[in-house]
């Protein structure tokens, strides 16, 4: 059976750094590396924006589709065989590959594109395997189905895998050992003492060693000092913050949202979920006006009617946003104060200078996310952990009535997924502040969740 490895360690420790000095050292065409910031490949890239995945008119249409790639992956990748086969049906039967072949990359989901990667790089047959956060943005039932599938590489397969997680109870019960990246110590787990992949040989002991988070983790002059935020006067005085009547949304013959009533009042704190695919984002995106189909639909936001006469920007500076999109389109190597500060303009880097009033904001928010040190870091030097703090101070900057986050908890350790729980429920005890929250981790929902949506994937 192939050795299975688990890195862990706190954001920031150095488990990026492990892995890519690992890489250099191997630098063998068998070892295979698929990183948190899943990018769409080289061709899409230079060319991505964050409202290209609503603007499908703006894609090249001569552009492969998933499965055109996934089948060049396939035939690159080695002989016909019937083995290999039999792993494309898995997987394409594992990650419903068939509901999205004939899509462009660059229209996929978080989820979807990260079940892209899985099959592309899997099809290699590699020897190594480096896999870092495989299971975020991916549904319970996919999560608890990839586990299932490692565990089966590993030992039918002879293949080495290594898991680069967050989070330590990510960590599958098979794993053969433990690096801990936040005091270099590797423990190796005892020998497995049957074959049931489901039964725990050693993890119990190795999370009772781990520091326990507290119930609570946000400083309490912290939290103050976010309720004692001042109100400005640009804030709309409404009640219906969202209001969508018979929303549908289609990109030719697929429907991705049919017939959508929602109503989000002013104070709510909604979860929306759903499996991969079901519309979550395309449903965000109609309210962050990234969409150009939400002009087509009878969409009512802060009490105006979609289309009366306000402008992208009128609606975008009281909304604060993260998403795994937009970690995806920051490409640019600012410093990340400069990043925070581009959410108080509601753009992709910062093209005009703040002044010292707004940078006072950012040093602000940063410190509420404990990353005042990183302020002067270049943004893409930061671990995947440490961007996403950054990216959440950014949302949070201009005092927004209305959060939208994304799977924000993305790349987090257990610590810093506590403390902007923490951050989130602090900033709704404040008056007319309103949440709408995404994730397929039950557990990262925080505790002031008033309501519910779940999304059902449309056939």
């Amino acid at each position: 059976m192939g050795k299975i490895t688990a890195i862990v360690g706190r954001n920031g420790s150095g488990k990026t750094l492990y892995v890519d000095q690992l890489r250099k050292r191997l630098a063998s065409d068998r070892v295979r590396y698929i990183a948190f910031s899943d990018s769409y490949g080289p061709n899409v890239d230079n060319q991505y924006y964050l409202q290209l995945r609503w603007n499908q008119h703006d894609i090249d249409h001569e552009t492969p589709t998933v499965g055109d790639l996934l089948h060049s992956a396939y035939l690159l990748a080695g002989e016909d065989t019937a083995e290999r086969r039999q792993l494309k049906e898995h997987l394409y039967q594992l990650f419903h590959m068939d509901e999205f072949l004939d899509k462009y990359i660059i229209t996929l989901s978080s989820g979807e594109l990260r079940k892209f990667q899985l099959t592309k790089t899997l099809f290699s047959n590699p020897h190594l395997l480096i896999m870092e956060n495989p299971f975020i943005g991916l549904d319970a039932q996919t999560r608890n189905q990839l586990k299932d599938l490692l565990w089966h590489l590993a030992s039918e397969r002879d293949m080495e895998l290594m898991l680069v997680l967050a989070k330590t109870d990510d960590i599958p019960d098979y794993v053969s050992q433990v690096i801990d990246c936040s005091v270099r110590s590797l423990r190796t787990m005892s020998p497995r003492p049957s074959d049931d992949a489901s039964e725990a040989f050693g993890l119990e002991a190795f999370r009772k060693l781990q520091e326990p988070v507290p119930p609570h983790v946000l400083p309490k002059d912290k939290e103050e000092a976010i309720l004692s935020l001042p109100y400005t006067d640009n804030d709309y005085d409404c009640q219906r913050i969202v209001e969508m009547h018979h929303v549908t949304i289609k990109y030719g013959s697929r429907t991705i949202l049919r017939n959508l009533d929602w109503t989000i009042m002013n104070g709510e704190r909604w979860a929306l979920s759903g499996q991969n695919g079901s519309g979550k984002s395309t449903l965000l995106s109609l309210i962050c006006a990234d969409n150009p189909q939400s002009y087509a639909c009878d969409i009512t936001l802060f009490d105006r009617p979609r289309g009366s006469g306000e402008t992208i920007w009128d609606i975008k500076r009281h909304i604060g946003y993260v998403s795994p999109e937009m970690h995806r389109s920051y490409k640019r190597n600012l410093p990340a104060i400069r990043i925070v500060a581009s959410g108080l303009m509601d753009s992709i880097g910062l093209y005009a200078v703040p002044n010292q009033k707004d940078y006072d904001k950012c040093r602000f928010w940063l410190d509420i996310f404990g990353a005042g040190h990183l302020a002067e870091r270049p943004f893409l030097q930061l671990s995947s952990g440490e961007q996403r703090l950054i990216l959440l101070a950014r949302a949070f900057v201009k005092d927004p009535q209305l959060l939208i986050l994304d799977e924000p908890l993305h790349g987090l350790d257990l610590w810093n997924r506590r403390l902007t729980k923490d951050v989130i429920e602090t900033f709704c005890q404040r008056r007319g502040k309103t949440l709408i929250m995404v994730t397929h981790y039950e557990e990262e929902l925080p505790n002031n969740i008033t309501h519910k949506l779940y999304l059902e994937k449309q056939l």
